[in-house]
């Protein structure tokens, strides 16, 4: 028996992923497409602009689309759990309101760094789930809000998490970060032919504050961030997919450049473990040529979900240095929720 699930936000672009990713999911299936009043009551195919490359899902195109609200989403159809990719500056109402009842696993920003929300990365701090039940008991919910990281920070911080064995103090990272990553329409053309614009807004603090919290430790009731020092700089590029990101990291250990790769190439975490159905095989994959990863080439790399590192060095500042490429709206967006709603069902959370 599948579980059945409601995704809010369903016609932007991270919804639409979501949509994608869903069919033929051997435990989820959507029963619920929720989005705002413009599109409530209409079918998805009339109310949604599909941008993805693959062609709309006939399961889907004839489905009523409903307000995001409560109250219509429970008339509409069984749900069992909800997907949202609400943006961060309406969600953080519009998901409590659904955690009263209903699990939220939530690619927006407004709730990742609530003391009580755990901020998952599956194969980094499955863990960190730990603070559902004391969400729920705080805050007397049946349900409860897990959510997912910014895109950039999640490839990030699968990379970092292969090295903290050596101990990892000081991090900068700059970032290149495709178009798709500022949603539809996003940047402006003439914002971005013939150019690179060098400030997203947020997210720089995202990065360093978010990858502080995923990689620090469950302790007591509360996740007591990592002591690790990280400064990002974030820039926007034209590239329709795949964030490109300089990592430079200081050590405690000073590890050779080959025990720096087998840490990548050998890491795994639960998703590999427990065989879930998103989890890629390998999450980290090392490229030998010098000049890889590319997003062109490198992007769907375990169908989007691995991270793909290439030019590792040793640093005369700090310790290494290396380049990460990661899908951004699949590994950075819907992948990473999908995975954590199959992680939490085996957790026994869903």
């Amino acid at each position: 028996m599948k579980r059945e699930v409601a995704i809010l936000g369903a016609t932007g672009t991270v919804g639409q992923r979501f949509i994608e990713l869903l069919q033929g999911h051997p435990w989820f299936e959507i029963s619920v497409l929720a989005a705002s009043e413009r599109s409530a009551g209409k079918k998805y195919k009339e109310a949604c602009k599909w941008r993805m490359e693959t062609p709309m899902p006939e399961a889907v195109e004839d489905m009523t689309v409903v307000n995001t609200n409560l109250k219509e989403v429970k008339q509409a159809g069984n749900v069992d759990f909800v997907f949202s990719a609400l943006p961060g500056s309406v969600a953080g109402p519009i998901e409590e309101e659904f955690a009263i009842e209903y699990p939220v696993v939530s690619k927006a920003s407004a709730h990742r760094m609530k003391s009580d929300v755990p901020l998952i990365i599956p194969e980094v701090n499955p863990d960190h789930l730990q603070l559902i039940s004391v969400q729920k008991k705080k805050r007397g919910w049946n349900g409860f809000i897990s959510t997912d990281p910014n895109c950039s920070t999640i490839q990030l911080a699968i990379t970092l998490k292969a090295l903290m064995k050596f101990g990892v103090e000081n991090v900068i990272v700059s970032t290149m970060q495709a178009l798709s990553g500022a949603g539809y329409p996003g940047v402006p053309s003439l914002d971005i032919i013939d150019n690179v614009v060098p400030y997203i807004s947020g997210e720089e603090e995202k990065m360093e504050n978010e990858t502080r919290k995923i990689l620090g430790t469950f302790y007591g009731e509360e996740i007591q961030p990592a002591n690790i020092t990280i400064s990002a700089s974030c820039h926007r590029v034209n590239v329709k997919d795949g964030h490109l990101e300089a990592v430079y990291v200081g050590l405690e250990q000073k590890p050779t450049i080959e025990e720096v790769k087998e840490a990548f190439r050998n890491f795994v975490g639960e998703p590999q473990r427990l065989k879930l159905p998103t989890a890629p095989e390998r999450p980290i994959i090392v490229k030998e040529e010098i000049d890889r990863p590319q997003p062109r080439f490198d992007r769907d790399a375990g169908k989007g979900m691995s991270v793909v590192v290439g030019r590792v060095r040793e640093d005369p500042i700090m310790t290494v240095k290396y380049l990460c490429l990661g899908h951004n709206t699949i590994r950075g967006a819907a992948g990473a929720g999908i995975l954590s709603a199959e992680l939490m069902v085996k957790k026994g959370l869903l």
